[in-house]
């Protein structure tokens, strides 16, 4: 062994051999003068006692005719895996797991135990945690399939999964609209104004609980078999500073608490057949399920009773949807679904066809057809505080019947950075008794809402506007005043507006209606968003909108918006309320909100928000107020708390 430059072999001669060279060669003379520079040197060794001569070969390669040992069979302790197959099943390069789902979670040390293992392993911590722990993988949340032990035997197959959901939702909210003073009394004696105080409260918790048997793994693919149930259940109170609006009856206070439970979600789910090997497919639903017949819900946006076929196809570049509902009666304090009533006589047909990078790359077009069959003529209605829903007290308070057909086209996506959303629709039928005239008349009304958005870094710019059309003129025999079936908009603000949030009454021009409906953005006219009918003698609506949200970190967002609003046409309000040059200015909605999500998901959600009206003319002509108030608003605290 050299190791005057440094250098090690391996393989050389022995300690013996050394020594017999050293006696058979002369020695060889070492120079006197040389500097010897210490280097270190590694020592490397090898134990070939023992070794085997297959397992000094390559790695890769065996000798012929002598087969290769197998591993032994995988052993866990996992009472809930699936059996693992034999070994000899498998290729050399890979070995059976018993159960994907729960690898990791094998490893995780017993409750109390010895927690030496996450030193070497930190990742493995997030896998270790309880039931109860949302935002580990959980068998209630879907995560991993039933147990075997667990399973019922009716249960066929190992994929299985169960979910479960739990939500409150807490909502606190201040609010002020004008409030018109009953006929027979009033909070405070001696007034005799047509409006009274403005402000109220409401104060509303409501507990979602949610439970769902999903066959088939999911991760890429429909399930084959889903079983959902959903249940509401809310308690809510109202103060207002006026009798009258919550009941019919004077005698009654002007505060309400309640309290109901409603059936959101029972709906069965059955996957037919893939289409392609990309998992294309065609699915059947029936039962209570949401829909949603466009991007932002502007036409129909509700939980409700029916049958709908959808699928894809073109490696999901193409969604379809064609379904038939009858509309569930809703409680109404609570807008929940009530089964215990007999549905309503309304019947919503729709086909709806989506195709993405149309007409451009990163926008996605759908096309609609929506059929509203309503046969409510003589139906007769009262809500549950007493007051006429159907037929709505308005105009010639006779009960109406009507056929209204919506075709539609939205977009939804981006073009470069501009993300762009926007709907057309417009309402075509026949109304069996128009409200003015008594007599059938034609329904052909126009809606149009866009809204676009810019990000710049943590910032996103919008602008918002929405044409709805109004009837000009309510005697003649067409209704040109457009309504949707069920609305919900997310736009301009949603329900942070003072306008789509709060409920205006329309004193004076009818009986327990208002001109626009809760969480709604439509002029109406109509007795109840969720138990009236459609009303297409409307004075329409327009809006134009700005908006800017910025992310400020990735749990707390603040938003802020701006719009205007008109009223289309006014003639429908001044034939109603007798009263000339009503102004189609109806004023500024101003709001602003702030989103606060401590775990930077949707586990934890607060949020405060805050609205104005500053009136228009328009809103001056309709309500003069006594108490000369400059403007009204509407204060939102809410707690979304989600397992």
């Amino acid at each position: 062994m050299d190791t005057s430059a440094g250098i090690t072999a391996i393989g050389g001669p022995t300690p013996e051999d050394e020594a017999g060279i050293a006696e058979s060669e002369p020695p060889v003379e070492e120079p006197v003068e040389a500097e010897i520079v210490p280097v270190k040197v590694q020592q490397l060794e090898m134990d070939f006692d023992g070794l085997d001569a297959d397992e000094a070969l390559i790695d890769g390669r065996r000798r012929p005719g002598v087969p290769k040992e197998l591993p032994g069979r995988v052993t866990q302790n996992n009472p809930g895996a699936i059996s693992a197959p034999p070994p000899e099943a498998f290729p050399t390069d890979e070995f059976p797991v018993p159960d994907r789902w729960r690898i990791m979670q094998t490893l995780c040390p017993q409750k109390g135990g010895d927690e030496s293992i996450f030193k070497v392993f930190g990742g493995l911590r997030a896998n270790c945690r309880p039931t109860s722990d949302p935002y580990g993988q959980n068998v209630l949340k879907g995560d991993k399939p039933i147990p075997a032990d667990k399973k019922p035997s009716f249960l066929k197959g190992d994929d299985w999964f169960f979910v479960v959901n739990a939500i409150s939702d807490t909502v606190i909210e201040p609010r002020s609209f004008p409030i018109p003073v009953g006929v027979q009394t009033t909070e405070r004696p001696g007034s005799i104004d047509v409006f009274g105080r403005s402000g109220s409260e409401v104060y509303a918790q409501t507990f979602i609980t949610g439970f769902a048997l999903i066959k088939g793994s999911t991760a890429y693919k429909p399930p084959d078999v889903e079983y959902r149930l959903t249940l509401a259940t809310q308690i809510n109170h109202v103060n207002v500073p006026e009798r009258r609006v919550l009941f019919v009856e004077p005698s009654k206070a002007s505060n309400r608490t309640d309290y109901f439970i409603g059936v959101q979600e029972a709906f069965f789910d059955y996957h037919i057949r893939n289409t392609s090997a990309r998992y294309d497919f065609d699915s059947f639903r029936i039962g209570i399920q949401p829909m949603q017949a466009d991007f932002r819900g502007f036409l129909f946006q509700d939980n409700q009773l029916g049958v709908r076929l959808f699928g894809t196809r073109d490696n999901n570049r193409v969604q379809y949807n064609l379904g038939a509902f009858v509309q569930l009666e809703k409680d109404t304090n609570s807008g929940l679904n009530d089964i215990t009533q007999t549905p309503r006589e309304s019947y919503i047909l729709f086909a709806n066809l989506y195709r993405q990078d149309m007409p451009f790359v990163g926008l996605t077009s759908q096309f609609s057809v929506t059929y509203n069959m309503n046969r409510e003529k003589s139906d007769i209605e009262i809500d549950d505080n007493g007051f006429p829903v159907r037929p709505a007290l308005i105009g010639d308070l006779r009960g109406r019947a009507y056929d209204v057909v919506y075709p539609g086209y939205a977009v939804d996506g981006r073009i470069g950075r501009i993300n762009v959303t926007g709907q057309i629709y417009g309402a075509f039928g026949e109304d069996r008794n128009s409200i003015f005239t008594s007599d059938p008349a034609k329904i052909a009304a126009y809606f149009a809402a866009a809204e676009a958005s810019y990000d710049v870094d943590f910032l996103r710019f919008r602008v918002s506007g929405l044409f709805a059309s109004g009837d000009s003129n309510p005697y003649n025999n067409t209704e040109s005043g457009f309504d949707s079936i069920f609305e919900n908009p997310i736009f301009a603000g949603a329900d942070t507006s003072y306008w789509i949030r709060q409920t205006i009454p329309f004193a004076g021009g009818g009986r327990a209606v208002s001109i626009n409906g809760r969480n709604g953005i439509l002029n109406s006219l109509r007795s109840s968003k969720e138990q009236g009918q459609s009303n297409f003698n409307n004075p329409g609506t327009i809006l134009a909108g700005v908006g800017a949200d910025a992310d400020l970190t990735p749990e707390l967002r603040l938003s802020a918006n701006a719009n205007h609003l008109w009223f289309h046409r006014t003639e429908t309000l001044e034939a109603l309320r007798n009263q000339g040059g009503i102004s189609k200015d109806i004023g500024w909605d101003l709001s602003t909100a702030a989103i606060y999500r401590p775990k930077a998901t949707q586990n934890m959600v607060f949020r405060l928000s805050g609205a104005t009206l500053l009136p228009g003319k328009g809103f001056q002509n309709l309500f003069d107020q006594t108490d000369k108030r400059d403007f009204h608003y509407s204060i939102l605290i809410n707690a979304i708390l989600a397992f």
